[in-house]
């Protein structure tokens, strides 16, 4: 961090002390008068000024020259010693001076110009013609920058980034105008659906300009050489030392740097950086968003309208309608029509057996409600039921579940040639032999040694075929093509004995 990032400015002193509105007037008139290339003003100038508002009735000349002492000690004015019109001695003792305004001074105020334009809002725009620019100025850059002399280079350089500073600055502020309180406050009115079509026409057409442009953008900004950016940074930084000055110069490696560090900032907000989207993304997906806001926005207030015109017809219609009865008895029928019956009570009267939609309700049978009594610790009564034996229905259900495993266990049994079972020579196969041999072939895959062990004791080794081929497996519920494994099947653990061995 520099010294100068932690100085404390005693040039803008003058904005927040007791007499700042003294020190504001001679400066805001000494600031005018530089506007106006006189850059030299009389203390006797600024007395006349200062008297024409009633503010200063009472403002004395030694009022106005401990004030100018003070604006000099803040570093706001410049004194200069006239000696044209000196036309005696003590004249020249007692120093008539001329003021300048200081470099510094001339900034503050011109800020402060810009801030009372500016007002409670932002700015901004979002102009679609910048990217153009920008495109253009950086293929210049880039295909001449070792053309042009170094003057004409430091106006390429000072154009380039001076789009992508507006573009950035003016899209950012234009965008926080549209984000502001006061704005979504206009865009809750009914005035607001009148500029909606303005609106969002603007934003589409810079989304349009900048994605267009990006693309080319990033194009060149890839193809730049870190070469290309030293050299022009370089000649940049001689250019600017070239140039007479009477204060301090920066030194050339802190130009360079400080010209890198430009560009490096504008090919980071185009191709952003690593474990960070570019801001240009950022821009594109806020400006939509803004549209999408917009649009809803208009929406609403378009439903609003639409809801409260459409009622108030409807109610103004429904008004004639009954001051035209003069039966009140068919006014009670057109109201309980139009708006239902005032007390309602809602009944639960069970499922509909009929699904004809034309069958009126009494046309259903009745739903018989036990109506519960409300009392507190009330309990339904209940009889104790008897113990009844299932031993039968149990042995029944275990002798069938033992035969489908005995008929499984035998369809399996069918498979296996020579304690092995191969894909590729079976026939059509049950439901229950495909699920069973697939469940196999899934549990040895998931296997170190690929062999696993079933309920019955069998041991089970998946091998694939020497010759790589692939075969349709027929179930009866269907194909499945898969390659030709190979399961040997053994009831002993001698085979695992022979793999880890």
């Amino acid at each position: 961090m520099d010294e100068q990032d932690i100085k404390p400015l005693v040039e803008v002193s003058y904005l927040n002390q007791g007499n700042t509105w003294r020190y504001r007037a001679i400066l805001g008139y000494c600031f005018r008068q530089h506007e106006r290339l006189h850059h030299y003003v009389y203390p006797e100038e600024i007395y006349d000024y200062l008297h024409t508002d009633s503010l200063f009735g009472s403002y004395s000349e030694e009022q106005l020259q401990q004030d100018l002492k003070q604006l000099v000690d803040w570093k706001n004015l410049i004194p200069r010693q006239e000696t044209g019109r000196v036309q005696t001695i003590d004249d020249f003792k007692r120093k008539k001076f001329r003021y300048q305004c200081t470099p510094y001074t001339i900034e503050i105020e011109r800020m402060i110009v810009r801030l009372r334009q500016l007002g409670d809002s932002f700015g901004g725009s979002l102009e679609a013609t910048l990217f153009e620019r920008l495109q253009k100025a950086l293929s210049q850059l880039q295909e001449q920058g070792m053309v042009l002399d170094d003057a004409e280079l430091n106006q390429s350089w000072e154009d380039l980034y001076g789009y992508f500073r507006n573009m950035v600055q003016n899209a950012s502020d234009y965008l926080a105008h549209l984000k502001s309180d006061k704005v979504e406050e206009q865009m809750m009115t009914a005035a607001f659906v009148v500029y909606k079509n303005a609106f969002t026409q603007y934003l589409q057409n810079f989304i349009l300009s900048m994605q267009r442009a990006s693309f080319k953008i990033e194009a060149l900004l890839k193809k730049v050489s870190p070469q290309l950016i030293a050299e022009i940074t370089g000649r940049l930084a001689d250019y600017q030392l070239s140039i007479p000055r009477l204060d301090a110069k920066p030194s050339r490696e802190e130009l360079i740097i400080s010209y890198r560090d430009k560009y490096q900032s504008m090919a980071e907000w185009f191709l952003g950086r690593p474990g960070h989207p570019s801001e240009l993304l950022s821009l594109q997906n806020e400006t939509t968003e803004t549209i999408r806001r917009i649009t809803r926005f208009a929406q609403r207030l378009g439903e609003r309208a639409q809801a409260f015109r459409s009622r108030r017809h409807d109610y103004i219609h429904l008004a004639g309608w009954f001051a035209g009865m003069e039966d009140i008895g068919e006014a009670h029928q057109l109201a309980s029509l139009l708006f239902g019956v005032s007390r309602t009570r809602h009944l639960y009267g069970g499922m509909r057996l009929s699904d004809n939609i034309e069958s009126k309700i009494w046309e259903e049978p009745p739903t018989v409600v036990t109506l519960i009594p409300r009392v507190s610790g009330y309990r339904e009564k209940t009889k104790p039921g008897a113990v009844i034996n299932r031993s039968k229905e149990k042995q029944e259900t275990l002798r069938e579940y033992l035969i489908e495993q005995r008929r499984n266990e035998a369809l399996i049994e069918k498979l296996i040639v020579d304690d092995k079972i191969i894909m590729a020579n079976l026939d059509e196969i049950d439901v229950f032999v495909r699920k069973t041999l697939l469940s196999w072939i899934t549990r040895c895959m998931q296997s170190r040694d690929r062999t696993i062990q079933t309920e019955t004791g069998r041991t089970i080794w998946l091998k694939d075929d020497p010759s790589g081929r692939r075969i349709v497996l027929q179930a009866a519920d269907g194909a499945l093509e898969m390659p030709n494994y190979i399961l040997e099947i053994t009831s002993s653990n001698e085979k695992i004995g022979e793999i880890n061995g």
